[in-house]
């Protein structure tokens, strides 16, 4: 990749402001403290109701804080509201927030900024993906069908230092969801002032660590320290500046170079040398995230043919995969929600635990039964966005699908935002995707696939899966709740909207001079927690 005139090594970061012209916000000053992360692709937006990608959010991450925050070890921790209290039914919750809160621009920050924000959140108008995210929130699925207003929302505000949320039933998981930036507050002066862009570099208030001081598509986010945020005198940094690279390689190189000091990811490819040479600088830790192929359920190809959905997914040979594309921990999928997730017991395939060759005799049954054979192959498009990790395993698996039935695949390789808006459009017939956990707790897989969530980009539509669901979000007894979302994942997997692949683990290399690194199964790391020290001389 090549680098872009604006994206320069750490050393010459103040140089920022001139990169966007006369008229950009001016950046940290001389001799700041700015650490340099890889931010991976562009991000879709940095607007914390709209965001849909993960690397998006954790840049939202510094600049806006929810209600609750995540602990180093992705517990829920207080963030905006220094606590909270439940009923005894547990329909109803208390946030109490911190005294002197303040946006980023001086003005107080009260209750009713973070009531706009869940209400902007389930707001048609805003069309946000994550609206379903607080679907259990009392009458936000009315809200968001649009047959109820937004000021019905179960959220209010009592006065300007309490926040009180009604559900419709308990959800023991709320504060944990409450941490995720969609349920971020909104200052409501800028957003009425500029509602198409009110997140943009000299426009956006924010009430986290950080603000949004530029924006490169392509090339660079800053931010820059926030000395109106509530908890300032723990930040050690004057700045973070988020390098926008979607290339794996090129990001290593980089790093190498030292251009940067945090790695969004590891190349598989370069991971045996990675670790014989940068060893100490690499942390490597489980991840709630599944790594998957989605049908498009609006075509009929895949959306009529369930048994050539299994078909495809029985020869796919996962362990292979993970010993000879992956190779750095990753475990094959043969279900939905991620081992290690609380107080569940993850689903699998029927298939899971069988040989190879008896799953490639049985999808060879299903996929002459639908029709298809040597003589009138399966032909499809798979679309997946740039990366070497992406396109080896595309050619993988396209392969085991032509080896084992016949079926021939065209690669079509597109930018993160490109995918995107093709899957939202409907012009794919299997994509590539992953979900990464947004709380520790199975309903945030669970929820992804229910007909009405705003990402649930198969478009997958089960009345069984969603009475089950439905059903779990009432239950107030832990164990019965599990045993829904249990019941749920297993009628998912019998239906194979989509094909997972792999479990993630999160990969980043760390620079010696950056301290307080920290990992943890949601990859989440907040700037605010880290510092930097000083070169010897």
């Amino acid at each position: 990749m090549r680098l872009p005139r604006c994206a320069l090594p750490a050393l010459l970061v103040l140089a920022l402001a001139a990169c966007g012209g006369p008229h950009a916000p001016a950046g940290p000053a001389a001799g700041a403290n700015i650490l340099v992360r890889g931010g991976g692709p562009d991000p879709d937006s940095l607007d914390p109701q709209k965001a849909r990608g993960f690397e998006a959010q954790g840049i939202v991450r510094d600049l806006c804080e929810g209600l609750t925050t995540l602990s180093r070890d992705a517990g829920v921790a207080p963030g905006s509201a220094r606590s909270w209290e439940t009923s005894a039914d547990g329909r109803t919750w208390t946030f109490h927030l911190r005294a002197d809160l303040h946006w980023s621009n001086g003005d107080a920050l009260v209750a009713q900024d973070f009531v706009a924000g869940l209400q902007r959140l389930v707001d048609p108008a805003t069309a946000s993906g994550y609206a379903q995210f607080i679907d259990v929130v009392e009458n936000a699925g009315a809200i968001i069908a649009g047959a109820r207003p937004v000021e019905s929302l179960g959220v209010a505000a009592p006065d300007a230092a309490t926040v009180v949320i009604t559900l419709r039933a308990p959800a023991p998981y709320l504060p944990a969801l409450l941490s995720h930036p969609s349920t971020c507050p909104v200052h409501r002066p800028t957003l009425a002032a500029h509602p198409q862009g009110f997140a943009r570099p000299g426009t956006m208030v924010s009430n986290g660590a950080f603000t949004l001081t530029e924006w490169v598509q392509g090339s660079a986010v800053l931010l820059t320290r926030n000395r109106h945020y509530w908890n300032d005198a723990a930040t050690h940094l004057d700045g973070v500046r988020y390098l926008l690279i979607p290339d794996e390689n090129a990001e290593l190189a980089r790093y190498r170079g030292g251009e940067l000091q945090v790695t969004f990811v590891v190349p598989r490819g370069q991971y045996d040398w990675v670790k014989a040479h940068l060893g100490d600088q690499l942390h490597v830790h489980p991840q709630l995230s599944t790594y998957y192929y989605g049908f498009n359920l609006r075509r009929p190809l895949f959306a009529a043919h369930p048994g050539l959905r299994r078909a495809l997914s029985l020869v796919i040979d996962r362990e292979k995969l993970a010993q000879r594309v992956l190779r750095v921990g990753e475990l094959p999928a043969y279900g939905w929600v991620p081992p290690g997730v609380d107080h569940y017991s993850a689903q699998s395939f029927d298939y899971a635990q069988q040989p190879l060759p008896a799953r490639i005799a049985e999808a060879q049954r299903l996929y002459r039964e639908a029709g298809y054979s040597q003589e009138r192959p399966l032909k499809f498009e798979l679309r997946y966005n740039s990366g070497e990790v992406h396109t080896k395993l595309a050619v993988a698996i396209a392969a085991m699908w032509h080896e084992a039935l016949g079926a021939e695949v065209q690669l079509v390789q597109a930018e993160f935002k490109s995918l995107l808006q093709d899957i939202d459009r409907g012009d794919v017939e299997m994509f590539r995707s992953s979900w990464v956990g947004d709380y520790n707790d199975a309903y945030t897989f669970a929820q992804y696939l229910k007909s009405d969530f705003g990402v649930n980009l198969p478009h997958y539509r089960s009345a069984a899966y969603d009475a089950l669901l439905a059903q779990a979000a009432a239950q107030a007894d832990a164990g019965r709740r599990r045993t829904l979302l249990e019941r749920a994942e297993a009628v998912m997997l019998k239906d194979h909207p989509l094909l997972p692949i792999y479990f993630y683990v999160n990969k980043h290399l760390v620079k010696p001079e950056v301290q307080g690194w920290y990992d943890n199964v949601m990859n989440v790391v907040y700037s605010r927690d880290l510092s930097l020290r000083a070169p010897a001389p």
